[in-house]
């Protein structure tokens, strides 16, 4: 399926919804490929960093010039003619997505092991300063505040239509944004979508952005949709960890490794003290109001994937995921986490990020008790996604409805592959251990 979806040095996530480059998916689709080919799983990430902003930021969107009935497309952006940051000859989108870049590079090089030729390390030596600029991109202007927590400026930034974001978006007013087209609906349906009312607030989101020319100093003045988003954070932690390992491997200066340690003690520090005892999760915080967003969803597990975890919390989270909130739910199809709690009374069990399940959430809550030495309960996760994923109607789904796992939004998810990829794989390395 990933071959079928490769369109030569990239692949897209999707055959019809997704026929563009997405930033985090190219992270897990590099993960996926690491297993086939760690050549081809670099050169996912290579091709993905050309479009890197001058900036430092990697765009969630690098697309491809020969798509043109996409919806929106990147007129809405108009990232090089709104950005002297932007690149010139790619277009591309003016937000980001969630850092998994460091990991997946960490990951392919440790798959390719000893049989990386000296050329393979090179493509690392070259990826790295990037993936340097990136994080420090990350660091100066998304946690300005130097406190460890990133701040996302659209719901696009990370999982678009989950609840977390509610009460941030009801408070936009927003003018009549009129007709549109859209691929999402057209592909997939309105039922599993985001609604028209949540997509007009995303469009003028974008709006607002591209008038000041996607700088973040004007954003964080004034923009109305600002979130401590936890995580985005705790990925960036273990993307920093990551980078920090790749950086010792090719010696790199210390100071460089300082700043990255740096990143990772700071962030690592502030999702913990995000928890939240009430609900057992971590909670995001509105930068505007500001206060903590209290909703129940996967994201509040985030703590998991931290590179360093005190077993307190980890035991709270691991109650919380393995309970009723989540994998322990009535009437579950398979004990998966749902990206919301079905306790949660904005739960949707078809809609995108409301209520479904959604492998590749699950793969990085289960690397992160894997990573922990939560063997039973990173086994237990892995088996219940595997036994969705085999199921003949599964199709490698985008997302899937949790009492009858019937697959929803785009089938033939590359991201969905490719986890699948690497929990199969992650048998054989327990073995070889």
């Amino acid at each position: 399926m990933l071959r079928a979806n490769d369109v030569g040095g990239w692949t897209k996530p999707a055959p019809r919804l997704y026929p563009h480059q997405w930033s985090w998916d190219s992270a897990f689709i590099a993960i996926g490929l690491a297993q086939i080919d760690p050549d081809r799983a670099l050169g996912e990430l290579e091709h993905l960093f050309r479009a890197q902003w001058r900036d430092g930021r990697v765009p969630h969107i690098v697309f491809d010039a020969r798509v043109e009935d996409y919806r929106p497309g990147p007129g809405l952006w108009a990232s090089a003619a709104s950005s002297t940051l932007a690149p010139r000859d790619i277009a591309t989108s003016g937000l980001i997505q969630p850092p998994m870049h460091a990991i997946a590079v960490d990951h392919v090089w440790s798959v390719a092991g000893s049989a990386a030729s000296p050329a393979f390390v090179d493509r690392i030596r070259a990826l790295y300063p990037k993936l340097l600029e990136w994080h420090r991109y990350l660091s100066r202007e998304r946690d300005p505040e130097g406190a460890g927590l990133l701040t996302i400026y659209h719901p696009w930034e990370g999982t678009d239509n989950t609840p977390r974001w509610d009460a941030a978006l009801a408070r936009l007013e927003v003018p009549d944004q009129g007709s549109y087209a859209r691929t999402d609906v057209a592909v997939a349906g309105a039922s599993e979508r985001p609604t028209k009312a949540e997509y007009d607030r995303y469009l003028w989101l974008v709006q607002q952005l591209r008038l000041v020319g996607y700088e973040d100093a004007a954003i964080r003045a004034n923009h109305p949709f600002q979130i401590k988003d936890v995580q985005c954070s705790a990925i960036f932690a273990a993307a920093s960890r990551s980078l920090g390992s790749i950086a010792e491997r090719l010696e790199a200066r210390a100071e460089e490794r300082r700043e990255i340690a740096g990143w990772v003690a700071s962030s690592t520090a502030a999702v913990q003290a995000c928890f939240d005892e009430e609900l057992g999760l971590v909670l995001d915080r509105d930068v505007v109001t500001p206060a903590a967003i209290r909703v129940r969803t996967s994201a509040g597990l985030s703590a998991l994937v931290l590179p360093e975890l005190p077993s307190a919390l980890a035991g709270r989270l691991i109650a919380t995921a393995f309970g009723p909130d989540f994998c322990s739910a009535p009437g579950l199809a398979h004990a998966v986490i749902l990206s919301t709690s079905p306790r949660a009374p904005e739960f949707r069990p078809r809609q995108y990020w409301r209520g479904p399940a959604w492998p590749v959430s699950n793969w990085l809550l289960w690397r992160g008790l894997a990573g922990h030495g939560y063997a039973t309960e990173a086994a237990a996760l892995r088996r219940e996604n595997l036994a969705l994923l085999a199921r003949p109607t599964s199709r490698f789904a985008e997302y899937f409805e949790p009492y009858t796992s019937e697959p929803l939004g785009s089938v033939d998810q590359s991201w969905t592959a490719a986890v699948t990829l690497d929990w199969l794989a992650s048998s054989t390395r327990s073995a070889a251990s």
